[in-house]
């Protein structure tokens, strides 16, 4: 039994990372922080912004992010240390490996499984809604029978099937290429954003921010558990380690940089809409920033920010369907799902086959089934990842010190107990059904895990992962 908390040497973690295994190394500072602002700013600047107002937090939302922000940012500072450390595609799922061990490895790649499928084919639905208004405002107008799901009263979503597979042949021509768009998709949103900023900071009305906290600090806190979903993504940056080039400097300041401007931005836009308009009026909207434009009569910039949002969800669909894959290719890897899953391509060095799963399993998804509320279900995969990243950094500082650490988290073990009681306090405010549904899929984990994943692990059988093929 003791086999199942048997850590993984960091040397031949990254020893793996070598020969035809190996990702290319092809990713800098600047496009590790792009990365991370494309997986953030997305759909929860665009809609949760308003949802959180109006429900929850009222004006005092500022105070909502500022919380949420804290709880990454203590977590931030950890996936910091580890990703120098152990620069190896998988994120929290390698960390856990090399820290904790095998069980709680698999714990949390199970877990990420699960946060980013289900986060892939929403926003893809969401990004469908989005252009299907877009082209109706241009009169374009595409039937009903190809945009929605048959529940929804459609046939199928072919918008959101059509642009993760787009997605995914970006993800397999290469990583370089793949961040070039990026690039550009989030420049443009960025444009758009400010100039929301520019157009409505003058129309701000300070009677709109009384009373500040009309839902009481509670409603603060549970209006910062839901839009901690505006906030998933920025871990995905650590996902890029194996494909980035001296990351022992420049993984940390990708990470950091990117949270630190979409705080920055989240709090910005977040105080201007509630200034522009009374936070009750957010409740019978899903654009709230295109909402707040129409009310200080800037109509032309509804379609811009529609552009924008569309843009922002391109983006974050394309971090996080990266990020899936590459976790999918670190556990292919280890033995814990089957190796064919970690294959290579030649040309691209990029993980084909898991790219491939990837795209099959949620273009299904995402163009026949309708999907819901999963921002929290999204949220208590991200937020039990970062507990148990936070954990390992503590537990490598006490079990291996004399470990090279170019990146330090400050203040341990202050920071990962100040991140485990943030994250913790957040999950406690989720709402049961989501945690419910969070237990039946641990469930389903451990039973696959001792049914198959312990029996084929190399760790287990001793053998290399050098002989994946």
């Amino acid at each position: 039994m003791g086999s199942i908390f048997k850590t993984k040497p960091i040397a031949s973690l990254i020893a793996e990372t070598e020969g035809k295994q190996g990702l290319k190394k092809a990713l800098g500072a600047v496009d590790l922080t792009l990365l991370g602002i494309g997986a953030v700013i997305g759909t929860g600047i665009f809609v949760l912004t308003g949802v959180a107002a109006a429900n929850y937090s009222g004006p005092a939302l500022i105070l909502s992010f500022i919380l949420s922000g804290l709880a990454c940012f203590f977590a931030a500072l950890c996936y910091a240390e580890f990703s120098a450390m152990v620069p190896v595609a998988g994120s929290a799922y390698t960390y856990s490996y090399a820290a904790l061990g095998e069980i709680w490895a698999w714990i949390i790649g199970w877990d990420l499984i699960l946060e980013y499928s289900v986060s892939i084919s929403a926003v893809a639905i969401g990004w469908s809604g989005y252009a299907v208004s877009l082209l109706d405002s241009i009169g374009i107008h595409l039937p009903k029978a190809l945009t929605l799901a048959p529940l929804d009263g459609g046939v199928i979503n072919l918008p959101a099937m059509l642009i993760i597979a787009l997605i995914c042949w970006l993800l397999i021509s290469g990583v370089r290429q793949t961040s070039n768009l990026n690039g550009v998709i989030v420049a443009i949103k960025l444009v758009v954003i400010a100039l929301f900023i520019i157009l409505a900071v003058w129309h701000i009305k300070p009677a709109n921010w009384h009373p500040f906290m009309p839902f009481g600090f509670n409603g603060v806190v549970t209006g910062a558990a839901v839009i901690f979903f505006a906030y998933i993504g920025f871990d995905a940056v650590s996902t890029a380690a194996e494909e980035t080039r001296n990351p022992q400097k420049n993984l940390p300041r990708g990470i950091l940089y990117s949270l630190l401007i979409c705080t920055v931005l989240y709090i910005v836009v977040s105080g201007i809409l509630t200034g522009v308009v009374k936070y009750t009026a957010f409740k019978h909207t899903a654009a709230p920033v295109a909402y707040a434009l129409q009310q200080i009569g800037i109509n032309w910039g509804s379609a811009l920010v529609s552009v924008g949002a569309i843009c922002g969800i391109t983006s974050v669909l394309l971090v996080i369907t990266y990020g899936q894959t590459r976790i999918f290719f670190a556990m292919a890897r280890d033995g814990l799902i089957p190796k064919v899953l970690g294959r290579v391509s030649e040309t691209h060095r990029t993980p084909i086959t898991s790219t491939v799963l990837v795209g099959i399993v949620t273009i299904i998804t995402a163009g026949l089934l309708p999907i819901g509320i999963v921002a929290e279900l999204a949220n208590i995969g991200t937020l039990f990842a970062f507990v148990i990243v936070s954990v390992g950094i503590w537990v490598l500082r006490v079990k291996k010190p004399e470990l090279k650490r170019s990146f330090k988290t400050p203040l341990v073990p202050i920071v990962p107990i100040l991140s485990v009681l943030s994250c913790g306090y957040l999950i406690i405010n989720l709402q049961e059904a989501t945690l419910i549904r969070f237990v039946v899929w641990f469930v389903i984990g451990m039973i696959v895990y001792f049914s198959y994943s312990r029996h084929h692990s190399t760790l287990a059988q001793g053998t290399s992962s050098e002989q994946v093929s």
